[in-house]
């Protein structure tokens, strides 16, 4: 979805034509998001990963990190600096977007990152690795406006997905509250294990508005960003207090792996950290939708 968008909107017809009736059609799998970088994390502008012209197309140096799914997929979008920093008149100019083919690709590693939650991540390091001159996505030094796009909808993607682990695990609570009967009655009926889990509902219910108004938006090309942004963080700390309320209803059970609530607490905590953290959305808000001072 936040990969192939960007081919979508800003895409050549030959790139369209080349990728998304295989896509469509299953010929080709996954697409990975070459992105963040170990020394810039957020601050997307001051990535290194570089790009330079050579006569059979463009090479590729530099390293990424977090980056999704690397391990399994066909293709990746990949975010470099093709021209320097210093010569730019913005920071954000300068930085290209590419489309290209990473199977037994020469010069590419990648090496998987462990983690506390199922999740296949990596760190991709790139040396020397040239790709065609075709591989460049709408005009060179315009690709951080073009990964915005992309942003944009990996944000309500996200907040979709917090918004289904909330209900997976507000049913699972209340499925156990509802049978599990301790001093003569169900724990459900007890408004410390229900008004938790009633507020987490409302919460989540809220995030769902957010998260469809984000979705239309971005389906109907109008500028969504505050939207995406309000509804992953609404969605995320939603998510949270499901799983919090989920793991307070089944006590020492909700530790116990055969009643999967505690991988669900581990894997919904992720998402106020990823793909953003919640504290750069409220100062996206603060600075760029309330006009309030800028603080980074």
């Amino acid at each position: 979805m936040y990969v192939m968008g960007t081919v979508l909107r800003h895409g050549s017809p030959e790139q369209k034509a080349e990728y998304l009736p295989r896509i469509a059609a299953g010929e080709l799998r996954l697409q990975a998001f070459g992105v963040t970088e170990p020394g810039a994390g957020s601050e997307t502008t001051k990535i290194r990963t570089k790009a330079t012209r050579v006569p059979d197309g463009w090479r590729i140096d530099g390293q990424k990190i977090w980056t999704s799914r690397a391990l399994y997929s066909d293709l990746m979008l990949l975010l470099a600096r093709t021209t320097p920093i210093e010569e730019c008149e913005k920071p954000t100019d300068g930085l290209s977007v590419f489309l290209f083919d990473i199977r037994d690709l020469p010069g590419l590693t990648i090496s998987p990152i462990q983690t506390m939650i199922n999740h296949n991540t990596t760190e991709v390091f790139f040396d020397g690795v040239v790709i065609p001159e075709n591989a460049l996505i709408g005009e060179e030094g315009k690709g951080f406006r073009y990964i915005l796009d992309g942003m944009n909808a990996e944000r309500i993607l996200i907040a979709s997905e917090c918004i289904g682990d909330g209900r997976f695990l507000l049913q699972k609570a209340t499925d156990y509250a509802s049978t599990r009967e301790v001093f003569g009655g169900p724990i459900g009926a007890n408004q410390g294990v229900q008004f938790p889990l009633a507020r987490a509902y409302a919460q989540l219910c809220a995030a769902d508005l957010v998260r469809f108004d984000a979705a239309a938006r971005y389906d109907a090309s109008e500028k969504c960003a505050a939207q995406a942004n309000m509804a992953k963080l609404l969605a995320s700390e939603a998510s949270w207090a499901a799983a919090n309320a989920a793991l307070d209803t089944h006590g020492g059970f909700g530790f116990a792996v055969e009643y999967d609530v505690e991988r669900k607490f581990r894997e919904t905590r992720l998402y106020q950290v990823a793909p953003i953290n919640n504290n750069l959305v409220l100062a996206y808000l603060g600075q760029h939708v309330m006009g309030l001072p800028k603080s980074y």
